[in-house]
């Protein structure tokens, strides 16, 4: 408990100043709205390459089976994945949460990024990651995607557990609160999936799967001083990227 303290502790400056950026009173308008989305999708994106690879790593997905790692680490992640590859709709059906949030912006009318569907050519990170510069993105997007996906190819299991427990966004449901209660008196039925997601968000991400990433990381790490180490600095790098998103949406001219 004392390492996961101390790891913590690390990232509590940098939490902060998430916490206290400019973006969390950005989205005053439609216009807002859409700048942020559009730039807010890969990460919704990345984040559920971040998921698989654990999974990859930690579970066996062989066609021919035998049992990998811990029962409960694979316990972890699993409940994981079902949550955020296939959580309930808001008909009753599954969903995964990217195409929840697609389907957000369907409804909102702001269109997706020629780039992002574009990626789906690509069938290994390497050759995604050498195509990455030729698309052109905003900095703060190329940074945010070549960490995500340098940290998936090179990084140790701990490093891409603590990106994904410590570096994603826990606090993204209240930056949306004002610019949704403005949509909801001028044309609630355009918000209902982005209200739902948000729920869903807070709901399942924010508390259920927090603790259970919180535990795989500890679980990962055990009693080594090296792995908790790394897990800091990658958890660190999680959020430096995040910061740096943020301050490019920000930056980003109406």
């Amino acid at each position: 408990m004392s390492n996961l303290i101390e790891l913590q502790k690390s990232i509590a400056p940098l939490k902060e100043i998430l916490r206290n950026h400019p973006i969390n009173s950005y989205i005053q308008s439609k216009e807002h709205l859409t700048i942020f989305m559009q730039n807010h999708v890969f990460a919704v994106w990345d984040f559920m390459s971040l998921v698989k690879k654990l999974q990859v790593e930690l579970t066996s997905v062989d066609p021919l089976w035998f049992p990998k790692g811990s029962a409960e680490t694979r316990y972890l992640i699993n409940e994981i994945v079902l949550g955020e590859e296939s959580d309930i709709d808001p008909e009753g059906g599954y969903i995964s949460h990217f195409d929840l949030y697609i389907r957000a912006m369907d409804e909102l009318t702001i269109m997706l990024p020629p780039a992002l569907m574009s990626f789906k050519q690509y069938k290994s990170i390497e050759e995604f990651l050498l195509a990455l510069p030729s698309f052109n993105l905003p900095e703060s997007i190329h940074e945010f995607l070549t960490f995500t996906f340098s940290s998936i190819l090179h990084g140790t299991i701990e490093e891409i557990a603590a990106i994904f427990t410590f570096g994603r966004e826990d606090l993204i449901p209240d930056m949306f609160q004002l610019i949704l209660d403005q949509l909801r008196n001028q044309s609630p039925d355009k918000v209902k999936t982005l209200t739902y997601y948000l729920e869903r968000h807070i709901e399942v991400d924010g508390g259920h799967h927090s603790h259970l990433a919180t535990s795989m990381v500890s679980q990962l790490c055990q009693d080594d001083p090296n792995a908790w180490n790394r897990a800091t600095d990658a958890a660190i790098g999680s959020l430096k990227a995040r910061i740096k998103l943020w301050d490019g949406i920000v930056r980003t001219n109406l």
